[in-house]
């Protein structure tokens, strides 16, 4: 699966259970800007809202439960005896589901917003011989 496609993924199972404000960062190596990669852990970081604990639950768990149907693994899961700030761990992909006073006070938009990817996210190519340089080749401009 690429970046692409995990990152749709991501954007579409937050929607289903309705997160507010969805923010994706693109962490790896800055293909036109010839900058060094934020991250050479991950590809791209999400932010998204939640307006309970119950929510923040239910969303990173749906998050988790369409990474496994579509056969990627789940890396590791954190946070979610509390529900305030549950972070889901998909290798590639970052994602941080948080309550809004959670989201204010650490403000990873800060930390990791040098390179926002536009939404709605593009679908990705399905055709055969797509690679990720085809799906970077595209340019990526600040979400409004």
């Amino acid at each position: 699966m690429s970046i692409s496609e995990l990152q749709y993924l991501v954007v579409d199972a937050l929607e289903d259970v309705k997160a507010q404000d969805i923010r994706v960062f693109d962490t790896g190596p800055q293909r036109n800007a010839k900058s060094p990669a934020l991250s050479d852990l991950f590809d791209r970081v999400v932010v998204a809202t939640a307006t309970s604990n119950r929510q923040t639950r239910a969303l990173a768990a749906h998050v988790q439960d369409r990474a496994r149907e579509a056969g990627y693994p789940v890396v590791s899961v954190e946070g979610e005896e509390t529900g305030e700030w549950v972070l889901v761990d998909l290798g590639d992909i970052i994602v941080h589901i948080m309550q809004p006073a959670i989201r204010a006070y650490y403000n990873l938009e800060e930390l990791w917003g040098t390179h926002p990817v536009e939404l709605p996210l593009p679908r990705p190519s399905t055709h055969k011989g797509h690679s990720r340089k085809d799906e970077d080749a595209a340019p990526q401009g600040a979400q409004a």
